[in-house]
Parts: structure tokens; sequence; C-alpha cells
């Protein structure tokens, strides 16, 4: 198994490169063919990650992809943006682009595939997978009765010093929005100012939170399941030390978010965006996102290929829409005001 995973991994890799110099390409102006029939997708999801669906999409749908985007840049460029398409690892960075009045209404169809609460209430963008915030551990250091039901377990002496976070991921600043939203402005303040008196550690992203849990230097750290379900993938779960824990009962710690997808209302062929985003419904690529991404289905409850981690619907987020998340910048605010990143 571990030797499959990754052949796949390097055969998705190695499409996900040659996506990447048509991109280019299309969205450089190099290409003088002005090729007006292939969509243009904006990915804030990485290539190793979504490359292969792009490229199996593509032979269907003409679609080249420009990795590494942001919402932000989508806004700067406005009316004027050659995309057709933001596929987002955010519903936040979507929900900026809606408040915007930058997403075309989604047809019925889209829509209702997916589950009131993966996806935006006013039908501006869809989900197409999803990922909880977790408490990856190193039972090596911390045992399962050291673990606490929520985020506030974090602030205690025994943690001091033992947890890592990503203060510049998108995944981390979402998680504060749903501070924000079920404790108030004070009362997220108040819990980052705490955690960050107790001494946390700060990475660049979540793979290096895992990779040091993993080794060792690193107690625990908050981060999204996903990551470690593809080293259990890749490697075994007899070879993966760390572990995980979701957090309980609503608690903002478990969060759960969602890659998501909309199409810009500048869209050339609308039609063809829509069915762009069908296809990202369809069973086949519901259960890649399962076995190869580590994510759960938004359609349906399959299980992901770990035995003993709950399913989509035994998880207890905040109760919060992730309409919600869209104030980005006033995340960003604060935790520039605490001194977070």
């Amino acid at each position: 198994m571990q030797t499959t995973s990754l052949i796949r991994r390097a055969i998705a890799t190695a499409g996900a490169a040659l996506i990447a110099t048509s991109v280019l390409a299309a969205c450089t102006g190099s290409d003088s063919s002005g090729d007006d029939e292939t969509l243009i997708l904006y990915s804030g999801r990485s290539e190793s990650l979504v490359g292969p669906l792009v490229e199996r999409i593509g032979g269907t749908i003409p679609v080249t992809a420009a990795y590494d985007k942001k919402a932000a840049q989508i806004l700067e460029e406005g009316d004027r943006s050659p995309a057709d398409l933001f596929f987002a690892q955010d519903a936040g960075e979507l929900g900026a682009l809606a408040d915007a009045g930058l997403l075309e209404p989604l047809p019925a169809d889209i829509v209702e595939a997916v589950p009131d609460a993966y996806r935006s209430g006013t039908g501006s963008w869809t989900s197409t997978s999803a990922r909880s915030r977790v408490l990856i551990y190193d039972p090596r250091q911390l045992s399962s009765d050291d673990l606490p039901a929520g985020i506030d377990g974090l602030l205690t002496p025994e943690m001091r010093g033992k947890v890592g976070y990503a203060p510049t991921n998108a995944s981390f600043k979402s998680f504060v929005t749903a501070l924000r939203l079920t404790r108030g402005e004070d009362g997220a303040r108040e819990w980052l100012t705490a955690f960050l008196a107790n001494d946390p550690k700060s990475f660049e992203g979540n793979g290096p939170i895992v990779e040091a849990v993993n080794n060792g230097q690193l107690a625990a750290g908050l981060t999204n399941h996903y990551y470690w379900v593809q080293e259990v993938q890749e490697k075994g779960l007899e070879n993966v030390p760390g572990r995980l824990h979701f957090f309980s009962d609503q608690d903002p710690g478990a969060l759960v978010n969602v890659g998501a997808i909309g199409v810009l209302k500048t869209a050339g062929d609308k039609e063809a965006a829509f069915d762009f985003i069908r296809q990202l419904h369809t069973p086949e690529t519901q259960t890649y996102f399962a076995t190869e991404v580590g994510e759960y289905p938004v359609i349906g409850d399959e299980p992901l290929p770990v035995e003993g981690l709950p399913t989509l619907s035994q998880l207890s987020p905040p109760k919060i829409t992730l309409d919600e998340l869209a104030d980005v910048s006033g995340t960003d605010k604060l935790l520039n005001e605490v001194g977070a990143v």
C-alpha cells in the first residue's frame, strides 16, 4: 500500500507540473492564440492535491490552472481578472469574494448537491471536500489523559512550550475567525493573548507541525486532520508516531472548514465553469478526496481510509456558518494587534 501510494503521488506531481507549464502560457499572455474556450482556474489548493483532478476534468472541459492564488489577487484584479473559477482552500476567501460581489450565483442543482452546512447560504460558492481542525500529539510525550476537550486546555502550565501553530496559514486564520464569532472580539483577544503567553512554537505551515510532532521535536500542534492521514497512507500507521485528537462540544478548535469553489462574474463561459464544478461533485471525485487527499467528502458520509477516525457527521464543530468566515481582514487585524504574526 505504501509503495502504491507513493507512485500515485509521483504521477500526480508530474501531471501537475505539466498543467503548470500550460497555465503559465495561458495566464501570462505568452500564448497568443487567445483560446477563449479554455477555462482559467485560479487555485489556492496545491498542485499536488488537485492537479490530477484538473488534468482529468480537462480531458472533457478544457481548463488550465494557476496555483498559489489568493482571493486578494482577484479582489485587486476586479473585472480585469483572467480567471473564470477560484478553487479556494478556505471558505473565508470565497466569502470575501462574495461580499465584494464578484461571484456568479450557482445553478440550483450545484447548490443542492451539497448539505447546507458546507455551502454558501447565498448560493455564491459550494464546497468540494471538508477538513477538521485537530490537535496532533506525540503519545511519547502526552498521554490521551493529558488532552483537553477544548482549546482552553492549551493555556495551562502543563502545556507551556509544547504546542505548535502556524499563524500565517489560512486554516489557522479561519480558526481565529471562528473564535471571534463564538466568543466575541474581546474573548478572542483574551484567548490569543493567553495562548501566546504560554510560549507556543510558531511554524510556517501545517506540514512542518506534523513533521515536528512525528520527530518528537514537538509535543502537540494545531493543524488539519488530513496532513496526518496522508502521512499514514504513505508510511503506514505503525511508522507515524503522532496521533490525532479531535476537540469536542462545538469548541472553536473543532472547526470544520472546506475546500470550495466559485465562478467569477467575469467568466467568459459560465456554463462550462458550472460543468467543471459538477465534475468535482461526482462519486469518483468525492472518493478521490477521501482516499488520495485524506479529506472528508461533502456528498455522502464515506469514512476516511484510516480506521478509528470519526466520519464527517460525527464531528462537533462550532455553531457558525461558513459564510461568516469571510471577515479575513478583521482576523488579520486582530492577529497583528496581539503580535501573533
